[in-house]
C-alpha cells in the first residue's frame, strides 16, 4: 500500500496528520467503526446508547492487546479521560473527545460510561472514533512514536521513516468491525506501507505490480482508470484556504482577507487544484461524508472582482507567505502559483512554499513557523470535529492554528452542541456561514480521490482504505 507522505509520530493521541491516522487504523481499534455506507457498526464495543451528555458502551469479550494482556473497560475509560483532560494537550481533544469529558469503566460488567462536561451533539460518534491505546502504551508513550501497543488487527514489525512501515497480522485477532468472522479468506498476513511522495511514481508502482493499493488525487489517476483496476472513490476536501489571523499578520485584518479572497476566481481555482476532475466545495464537509448536508458556502463569501479587490487594498504594501501541502498532487502547486499570480496583480508581494505533512504539523498546526496564508485541506465527517481548529486557543497552546476569533460562530456552536445528532444540523449550518462571512476559512474544491487495487480489493471508510476489508485476490 502506498502513502503519499510519512506519518511522523504514530501516537494516535498526539497527531493530527491524516497519514498517521491511516497507519494507526491498522494498529489500533476504536469503540465503534464506520462502514463504507457511513453507518456505525460494532468494533471494540458490541452495544451502545446515549445522548448529548452521557454515553455507555458495552465491550465485546476476550479482547486482547498486542502484548497479550486483556483489554479492560477501565483501560478504555483511561484513554477517554486522558484525551479529554486539557492539561495532557492531546491533539485529539475536541476532535474525538470533547474537552472536560471523563469516563469510568466497570471491568466486571465490561461497560464504559462517558460523561461530557458540556453538551456534545455527536458524543457517541466522537468518542467511538478514538483509537484506544493499551495500558503499557499509556504508561510509556515513547514506544508509540514508531510502534504501537493496541488492539488492532496488525502489529508494527519494522518502521523506517520516509521509506516504509511493515505490519504483521495478529493470528489471535478474533474481534473486529461489524459481524466479524475469524475464518475469512484473503486477509493479508503482512502489509507493507511504502512512502512515495511522487504520485507518478506511486501509480507506476501499482501498474508494475510493485504495490497493491494507492489513493491518488492528481492526473495520474486517469492512467490507472484506463487499466480497469479495482476502484473505490472517496470525496474529500482538497482546496481550502486558511488565513493566519495571529496579531502582526496582515490577514488578521478582515478587510484584507476579504480583498484577497475577492481577487480569486474560486471556480477556476477548483478546476486547477483538482486537475478538472473534482467539483466546487459547498461547505466545510463534502456531501456524502458527514451527518449534515446542504450548501453553506454560496452567497457567503465575497464575489469575484479583481478590480474591486485592488481598490480595497488601496495601495497598501502587503507581503504574503503562501504555504501549500506538497503531498496533495501537482494541482496544489499549480493552484498556489495561480494565486501568487493573481495576488501579485493587485499589488501583493507573494512568496509561495510547498511544505510536507510533517512541516504542516510543526510550522502551521504546531505554531512553530511564520506564514500568512495556507492551502491545507482539513477533512472531517462531523461539524463538531473541526470546532477546535476554528475556535479556542491558538497554536502552540491549542489546535486553532489560524487564530480564528469569531464570537458568532462560537455562540452558534454552543447552541448546536446542545442538540442531539442531526437535530442540530440547521444550527451547525448557521455556524459555518458565520465563518465564511468573516472569511475565516475558504473551502473551494472537493476532490474525487479514487483508491485503486491490483491483486487486492477493499472498501473505504471515512475516505481511507478500511484495513479489515482488504482481501488479496488473483
Amino acid at each position: 500500500m502506498v502513502l503519499g507522505a510519512d506519518p511522523g509520530t504514530l501516537d494516535p493521541h498526539f497527531t493530527s496528520l491524516s497519514p498517521a491516522f491511516e497507519v494507526d487504523r491498522f494498529l489500533y481499534d476504536s469503540l465503534l467503526a464506520v462502514n463504507e455506507k457511513g453507518d456505525l457498526v460494532p468494533n471494540l464495543a458490541q452495544k451502545w446508547e446515549g445522548d448529548t451528555g452521557k454515553a455507555t458502551f458495552t465491550l465485546r469479550k476476550d479482547i486482547t492487546c498486542s502484548d497479550g494482556t486483556a483489554l479492560k473497560a477501565s483501560d478504555v475509560a483511561a484513554n477517554i479521560s486522558f484525551v479529554g483532560d486539557p492539561k495532557n494537550e492531546s491533539s485529539r481533544i475536541g476532535v474525538f473527545v470533547p474537552p472536560g469529558t471523563t469516563a469510568t469503566g466497570d471491568d466486571a460488567a465490561g461497560t464504559v460510561t462517558v460523561t461530557a462536561a458540556q453538551p456534545s451533539a455527536f458524543l457517541i460518534r466522537q468518542v467511538a472514533g478514538l483509537q484506544i491505546v493499551c495500558p503499557k502504551g499509556m504508561q510509556s508513550r515513547d514506544q508509540l512514536k514508531q510502534g504501537a501497543v493496541g488492539t488492532g488487527m496488525f502489529t508494527m514489525t519494522e518502521a523506517v521513516p520516509n521509506d516504509h512501515y511493515t505490519l504483521t497480522r495478529r493470528k489471535d485477532y478474533a474481534w473486529g468491525p461489524g459481524e466479524w468472522k475469524t475464518d475469512q479468506r484473503g486477509l493479508p498476513d503482512k502489509v507493507v506501507i511504502k512512502i512515495v511522495t511522487n504520485e507518478t511514481t506511486a501509480a507506476n508502482l501499482v501498474m508494475s505490480g510493485g504495490a497493491n493499493a494507492v489513493q491518488l488525487v492528481g492526473p495520474d489517476k486517469q492512467r490507472l482508470q484506463g487499466q480497469k483496476l479495482f476502484q473505490r472513490d472517496a470525496t474529500a476536501m482538497l482546496g481550502e484556504l486558511w488565513f493566519n489571523q495571529k496579531a502582526g499578520n496582515p490577514t488578521a485584518n478582515l478587510e484584507i482577507r476579504k480583498a484577497l479572497t475577492q481577487a480569486l476566481d474560486l471556480k477556476q481555482l477548483s478546476l486547477v487544484v483538482t486537475g478538472n476532475t473534482g467539483k466546487p466545495a459547498n461547505g466545510l464537509i463534502p456531501d456524502g461524508m458527514g451527518a449534515c448536508k446542504g450548501d453553506t458556502l454560496t452567497g457567503n463569501l465575497p464575489a469575484h472582482d479583481e478590480a474591486a479587490a485592488k481598490t480595497a487594498l488601496g495601495g497598501q504594501k502587503i507581503a504574503v507567505t503562501l504555504l501549500y501541502t506538497s503531498s496533495a498532487g501537482p494541482g496544489m502547486q499549480a493552484a498556489a502559483e495561480l494565486m501568487q499570480k493573481v495576488w501579485s496583480g493587485i499589488g501583493v508581494d507573494v512568496t509561495v512554499k510547498g511544505v510536507s505533512e510533517t512541516e504542516i504539523g510543526t510550522v502551521v498546526v504546531g505554531g512553530q513557523g511564520s506564514w500568512t496564508a495556507a492551502l491545507i485541506p482539513l477533512n472531517a465527517s462531523l461539524p463538531s470535529e473541526i470546532v477546535p481548529f476554528l475556535s479556542g486557543p491558538s497554536a502552540p497552546d491549542g489546535t486553532n492554528f489560524s487564530s480564528i476569533q469569531n464570537p458568532q460562530y462560537d455562540a452558534l456552536v454552543k447552541e448546536a452542541a446542545a442538540m442531539n445528532g442531526t437535530d442540530g444540523c440547521a444550527k451547525w449550518a448557521e455556524a459555518e456561514k458565520a465563518l465564511f462571512q468573516r472569511v475565516d476559512v475558504v473551502p473551494f474544491a472537493n476532490s474525487v480521490a479514487p483508491a485503486f487495487g491490483k491483486g487486492a480489493t477493499f472498501e473505504l471508510s471515512g475516505g481511507n482504505i478500511w484495513p479489515s476489508s482488504i482481501r488479496m485476490v488473483g
